[in-house]
């Protein structure tokens, strides 16, 4: 049995877009403050008394993620239209960790290892991996990768106040 081919330039393309989509909505916050930040769920909550979402997950957060991903996603040789994709994936990925943290009755940005970076990282390199040269291979690496990212890097941006939870 042969081990597995690893595609590193796509693994790292992926990665940064990953990284860009999630950290978007953090920079549109430090730039605009609580200006244009409408929830997603504009505050309707369902039978369980929570929030579909809550407050943090918002509309200008999505556009960001969009737009952010799609001029990245230039720079890497991939067309606008595939990196705005790319956002909107990794959003509706955060969207649905949100929804099942909600459900649980867990509050609102309270830290679930795993969930809270595999929907968010799956679904664009699942729904785009042709697109993005990506195997299963590559995309288990890719989201290995994410998690680990995100647990260290995570205290430090909290340290450096851009993050207001240090995970």
């Amino acid at each position: 049995m042969t081990a597995p081919a690893f595609h590193w330039t796509s693994i790292i393309h992926a990665l940064i877009l990953l990284l860009v989509a999630n950290g978007a909505p953090i920079i549109a916050y430090k730039l605009m403050g609580k200006r244009f930040a409408w929830p997603v769920d504009h505050g309707l909550c369902l039978g369980d008394r929570q929030p579909v979402f809550g407050r943090s997950k918002t509309w200008r957060g999505i556009a960001f993620s969009a737009g952010l991903s799609g001029c990245v996603a230039i720079l890497l040789g991939f067309s606008f239209w595939l990196g705005m994709l790319f956002g909107l994936l990794a959003m509706s990925g955060d969207l649905l960790a949100s929804f099942i943290k909600r459900r649980r009755g867990w509050v609102e940005s309270s830290r679930a290892r795993g969930l809270d970076t595999v929907p968010e990282s799956l679904l664009p390199l699942w729904f785009l991996r042709h697109s993005m040269a990506l195997e299963w291979p590559d995309i288990t690496v890719v989201m290995v990768l994410f998690f680990m990212i995100e647990e260290f890097l995570s205290p430090i941006l909290f340290r450096l106040h851009i993050r207001k939870r240090p995970y």
